[in-house]
């Protein structure tokens, strides 16, 4: 699983604006945003990488005025780690990823009062990533990047929902990425703070999920950002499968 988890990884980032390949890795590069969860690097599973390879990544990143920095699983580059660390990258975070396959994936009601639909014009897009930053501790407010973004990865075979009132107040929401190797990626699972403790971001998550798979995709993955995010994946339906680091410099 790892290896087809990192194969993804890669082949994602190979769509982005600014896709570079920098010897064993891929540098998924957006001149829109400097934000470092866009733009990041990931290797080639089970690739021969020197300290060569390292600085020849460093340099990519230096001349795109962009942080150096990676995310990857880290069984298929068991001694990577060493040479990001004496090349200067610090651990950001060690986060264990979580799959569902179609036959465990359970259905979760939406709380009263709200319905799930999938934004297709640019105000709901923007309504959806507005309430995913507040979500987030963000400001409440979303860009034409991030309305762009989010617009690219629906016509790219990507989901997104949104969770609105009877009134269309947008309560939250989230997307799947477009597919890639049979997989795809569940991210940005945001309720503002008024909607929360109703299973809402559950039922958010098990929609998307049955959508992916409606749609033929094998396996959805996603990590989870602490306990309480532990809890409604596994009640959805995700299990623990492996573990990718973030680390930068």
């Amino acid at each position: 699983m790892d290896q087809r988890i990192q194969l993804s990884v890669v082949s994602h980032l190979r769509t982005r604006p600014q896709a570079t390949e920098v010897g064993p890795f891929v540098a998924g590069l957006d001149p829109d945003t400097d934000s470092p969860w866009v733009n990041y690097a990931t290797p080639q599973p089970d690739a021969k990488i020197t300290v060569a390879d390292v600085e020849a990544l460093i340099a990519a990143f230096t001349e795109a005025r962009r942080k150096p920095r990676l995310e990857y699983v880290t069984s298929t580059a068991p001694e990577l780690e060493d040479l990001l660390l004496a090349s200067g990258f610090t651990v950001e975070a060690r986060q264990e990823y979580l799959i569902c396959t179609p036959a465990f994936v359970t259905a979760s009601p939406v709380p009263p009062g709200l319905r799930l639909k999938e934004p297709t014009t640019d105000p709901d897009r923007a309504a959806l990533r507005a309430a995913t930053n507040e979500a987030f501790g963000e400001a409440p407010q979303a860009s034409e990047t991030d309305v762009a973004r989010l617009r690219h990865n629906q016509e790219s075979g990507g989901i997104a929902l949104a969770a609105v009132t009877e009134d269309d107040q947008c309560a939250g929401g989230g997307q799947a990425m477009p597919p890639q190797q049979g997989t795809s990626e569940i991210g940005g699972i945001g309720v503002r703070e008024p909607f929360r403790g109703r299973g809402l971001g559950q039922a958010i998550t098990a929609r998307l999920t049955e959508r992916i798979f409606a749609r033929g995709i094998e396996i959805a993955w996603l990590e989870a950002g602490g306990e309480d995010s532990w809890r409604v994946y596994e009640r959805v339906g995700f299990r623990p499968a492996g573990q990718r680091l973030y680390i930068s410099r």
